[in-house]
């Protein structure tokens, strides 16, 4: 292992540059050359890589976003498209690969292990959704960028005694929405992971209204529906107008917490060591407060789970 190179894939993620130094400096730390891959698999599949020195990743653990910066690719999904990689790769003269990404980029790195190149990924998304690991770069970040967006609501939605509905981001995981509502003091949270009845939802607001409290916030998952799909319903049951704001792409961006700076620093340089000591097809997940690193397959075969405990404990809490 002599040359390695690193890439951000899919969307972007708080602590993606944290990882990225990490490896550019573990790397070079033992003695090997490292390479950016610009645009993920797109820049891949062109060979656009940029040698990267102790310099190239200087001042960056507390910038958001990806300096490599992200692309979606439907060719590398190909055969046709992961053969152009390989050689891209091999022209270079390039040994093994760190991934950083979610679940569509680690079954891209997978395809290229299947076809012997060593991959290593690390798992970079807001959504914390991925098999395999209990934590994904970027997910402290949002929900704190999505905290304090629900703090500002709530000012407003006092002050004129209103119903807010906040729609986030997740995908099909309700991570986000969970972790917020719970920490905002949402009065109902809307997750894909347990069923919702709307006329819960009312009589929690109908409850509020009788103690004397006039506002109220509701946090969506966008895989339940959207913000603007839960209003229209609230206002044929209950006759209700209700405010939404969707926070959209405001989660994945800014400056990342400490958190996920430490996180993406271990889990860039862990993907390094694993490389060097020859393993491949792995990715570098967190279970129990330790590092993992249980191969594709393995991690693909577990389902993401949400802790429906907290769950219930919101529901206790935000009567």
């Amino acid at each position: 292992m002599k040359k390695i190179a690193v890439l951000t894939s899919g969307g972007d993620a708080p602590g993606m540059n944290a990882a990225i130094r990490a490896v550019v400096r573990r790397g070079i730390y033992n003695g090997l050359e490292v390479y950016g891959v610009r645009h993920g698999y797109v820049g891949l599949m062109k060979g656009d890589f940029v040698k990267m020195e102790l310099g190239s990743v200087g001042d960056i653990i507390h910038r958001g976003g990806t300096i490599l910066r992200s692309a979606r690719s439907e060719e590398f999904k190909t055969i046709e498209g992961q053969q152009k990689a390989l050689a891209k790769l091999q022209e270079a003269n390039i040994d093994g690969l760190v991934v950083i990404g979610g679940d569509g980029s680690f079954m891209g790195a997978g395809k290229l292990t299947e076809q012997g190149f060593p991959t290593i990924g690390v798992p970079g998304t807001i959504d914390n959704d991925i098999s395999g690991t209990e934590y994904s770069i970027g997910f402290d970040t949002a929900v704190n960028t999505v905290i304090e967006g629900i703090d500002k609501i709530r000012d407003t939605a006092y002050s004129h005694e209103r119903i807010c509905i906040v729609e986030v981001m997740g995908r099909n995981a309700g991570d986000i929405a969970l972790w917020t509502g719970i920490t905002s003091g949402a009065e109902s949270i809307i997750i894909p992971e347990a069923d919702y009845d709307i006329a819960d939802v009312l009589n929690r607001i109908r409850q509020g209204q009788e103690r004397g409290k006039m506002h109220s916030i509701i946090v969506v998952a966008e895989g339940v529906c959207s913000g603007e799909e839960l209003k229209k319903e609230i206002k044929e049951q209950a006759n209700l107008d209700t405010n939404v704001v969707v926070l959209g792409y405001l989660q994945r961006g800014g400056s990342p917490t400490a958190y996920d700076r430490m996180m993406a620093s271990r889990m860039g340089g862990k993907a390094v060591d694993l490389l060097i000591a020859g393993e491949k097809g792995l990715m570098v997940g967190w279970k129990k407060s330790q590092l993992v690193h249980p191969s594709f397959v393995q991690a693909s075969k577990e389902k993401h789970k949400i802790n429906l405990d907290d769950y219930s404990l919101a529901r206790s809490i935000s009567i």
